[in-house]
């Protein structure tokens, strides 16, 4: 053996392997082999008088592999470091370069941004060494979230009932707790529109002498249609062709978002399946990456892809659909290291590929496919007709658009809805009066903000420069994982832990956590890689101002007691406390952990109504997660089940049993509100 490669997964070093021969042996650090340590000072491992000098340690269950690959390393001429071509992996390839004992001659780095047989090969025309700069940006990253991580978990298990907090989580779980404290101080306001309906369009009023009109009571409402009358004047009718602008390709953020609304995966789930399209794939002929590398914010493409798209487009759809490419100003918090995510090569189809994937790979592949395709396709064109009409001073529109080119969405129309909306050639009428059949009021209220979605927040977190595509899903994890949410129809809900812990952070540690602060630190992070910063510099800004304020808290920061229940522990005596846990709340010795005790939950039986579905009983449940809800006591032959309380009442509109949502009740099915009489 001469040559040497190390890549970070299994899979990805098998389909390498294949690629480059029998002079080859290709190996996986299967991840980070060495992290910090957790001695020293609050077991950080980390060296604060000593310009914050780190110490490593193998990770559990490593110790065995490095010494494995030493001996690999020793076999070899060369070794090349081919992890994963982003600033983690360029730390692992540092990592395993000092735990090896390599030396500047013994080894090169390459980066793979697609694994694809000529794509692997090339990378090694064009090795270089490890970047210091991006290795020192990522260990300074990590020691900051190291010493955030380790001080402020302590502090608040040791106050709150809250398990952990993180330079990028708590603002996360911040910008969620905000929400809905806004949602709670929501007002809804009562306001009306009027609809005129004709006999093959409708137009709603929208202006009353030249001014917007808002209507706010039913008497507003009444008092307009008094002044209406059934003839309207045409005022204009108006025609023009318009573009209707493709999509970019993906970038991360984007396919987490897309595959969240389109196919309904969690960002987790997302990065899980394009992790293995991108590692590759085994196709029959051979073994290859379908996508190239998934964690990127950048919406640009190769020459090569674009040139061989372009005439995939001409040669399969007719050159009236070859597009440009999209010029997009570059996000200040960009790093554009990478390429958008694509296919490896568009002739590669969806359809082709369905035999070797997964239905949810075949799903994720097929949307990034299209996604990049229709990219580069010309803009479809729709002809948009608008409709003013006059009537006693008050102007009404109607618009509508046909499409008379479909352009990229030949290829997008199925993630991309497009409904003709056609409005009648108004000369017919041989006047310029039209004649309402019906003009009518309908009450709307005003709705409250929407709490987060995890695409949602994805792109709130990056439209304010919080984390980078790698932590993005993580950072989902971590706080679903700490118990300081729930999921409510897939959007976030704060917990009372996570409520109460980022309002003991923000009582204490305001100026740091915060999405201003945490903006910041990803500049820095991004100029130490561009060798712009002095990291130290960095670290030691952050830690004059971090531990002093960490330190005051362990003071001064009020504890909070947990709740006695009036019982005594039957094993030791000792008082009986309600505590939070990963599933909710749950009784247990205040002695702990001297005594372990746990008071188990007798469940009750609690009848709220009779079932609309069987001759059963609708009763409360919870599910293991301790999360309420209401379901059939006839389950499973009944499938009623509903995660608001039921009412008795059924929807005047369409018959479904109403329930209680947010303090009123409404129709779970139509939204339909009970009126107060």
């Amino acid at each position: 053996m001469k040559h040497l490669v190390i890549v970070e997964s299994p899979s990805k070093s098998k389909t390498i392997e294949k690629y480059l021969g029998k002079d080859y042996k290709v190996i996986s650090s299967k991840g980070h082999v060495r992290d910090l340590a957790t001695s020293g000072k609050f077991g950080l491992g980390v060296d604060v008088d000593a310009d914050f000098k780190p110490t490593y340690v193998p990770i559990k269950g490593k110790k065995k592999l490095i010494t494995e690959m030493k001996k690999d390393v020793a076999a070899s001429d060369i070794v090349y470091l081919a992890t994963d071509p982003d600033r983690e992996g360029e730390a692992i390839s540092w990592h395993l370069f000092d735990a090896l004992g390599l030396k500047d001659d013994d080894y090169k780095r390459v980066e793979f941004h697609e694994i694809t047989k000529d794509v692997v090969k090339d990378a090694f025309n064009h090795a270089r060494k490890i970047d210091n700069n991006l290795v020192k940006s990522q260990e300074t990253r990590r020691i900051i979230d190291r010493i955030i991580g380790f001080r402020l978990s302590k502090l608040m298990q040791s106050k709150t009932g809250g398990k952990s907090a993180g330079r990028v989580q708590s603002v996360a779980l911040k910008l969620i707790v905000d929400r809905e404290r806004e949602i709670e101080a929501f007002k809804e306001e009562e306001y009306y529109t009027i609809e005129a309906i004709f006999a093959d369009f409708n137009a709603m009023l929208e202006k009353y002498h030249g001014k917007k009109v808002e209507i706010k009571s039913l008497v507003e409402a009444e008092e307009i249609l008094g002044k209406l009358s059934n003839a309207f004047k045409i005022e204009s009718v108006t025609s023009k062709e318009k573009n209707r602008k493709g999509k970019m390709p993906f970038k991360t953020s984007t396919l987490q978002k897309d595959a969240s609304s389109k196919l309904g995966f969690g960002s987790s789930k997302t990065m899980r399946i394009a992790q293995k399209l991108y590692e590759g794939i085994n196709i029959g002929s051979e073994t290859t990456g379908l996508i190239t590398y998934m964690r990127t914010d950048s919406y640009r493409l190769s020459e090569v892809f674009t040139a061989e798209t372009f005439k995939y487009i001409k040669d399969n759809y007719g050159p009236e659909y070859v597009g440009a490419i999209k010029k997009v100003k570059k996000d200040e918090n960009s790093q554009d290291a990478h390429e958008a995510i694509r296919p490896t090569s568009i002739k590669r189809t969806p359809e082709s590929l369905k035999s070797y994937l997964s239905p949810d790979e075949y799903k994720l592949y097929s949307l990034i496919y299209y996604r990049a395709l229709a990219s580069l396709m010309k803009d479809a064109r729709v002809k948009a007709t608008t409709i003013i009409l006059e009537n006693n001073g008050y102007t009404f529109k109607a618009t509508g658009s046909v499409l008379i080119f479909d352009g990229y969405l030949k290829v997008y129309s199925k993630y991309e809805q497009n409904e003709d909306v056609i409005l009648p050639d108004l000369e017919k009428y041989n006047s310029d009066v039209v004649i309402a059949s019906e003009i009518k009021k309908e009450q709307h209220f005003t709705k409250p903000p929407a709490r987060y979605t995890e695409a949602s927040l994805i792109d709130e977190m990056e439209k304010l420069g919080i984390g980078r595509p790698s932590t993005y899903a993580p950072t989902m994890e971590t706080i679903k994982a700490r118990g300081y949410v729930t999921i409510d129809n897939k959007r976030f809900v704060p917990t009372d832990i996570g409520i109460e812990t980022t309002d003991k952070l923000q009582e204490f540690f305001s100026n740091i956590i915060n999405v201003e602060y945490t903006a910041n630190m990803e500049k820095d992070l991004d100029e130490i890689a561009l060798n712009k910063c002095d990291n130290i510099k960095i670290l030691k800004d952050f830690y004059n101002v971090f531990e002093p304020t960490v330190e005051d808290a362990f003071k001064n920061m009020e504890k909070k007691e947990a709740e006695k229940t009036g019982e005594a522990c039957p094993e030791c005596g000792s008082d009986l406390v309600i505590r939070n846990g990963r599933y909710g709340k749950f009784v247990a010795c205040s002695n702990y952990p001297e005594c372990k005790y746990i008071k188990k939950e007798e469940k009750k039986v609690v009848e709220v109504i009779d079932c609309p579905k069987c001759d059963g009983k609708v009763i409360e449940k919870t599910t293991r997660r301790g999360k309420k809800f209401w379901g059939c006591n006839n389950y499973p032959k009944c499938d009623y089940a509903s995660w608001y309380e039921p009412t008795e009442n059924k929807c005047p509109k369409c018959g479904s049993v109403m329930v209680i949502k947010r303090k009123k009740e409404v129709c779970p099915n139509c939204e339909n509100e009970k009126k107060e009489k």
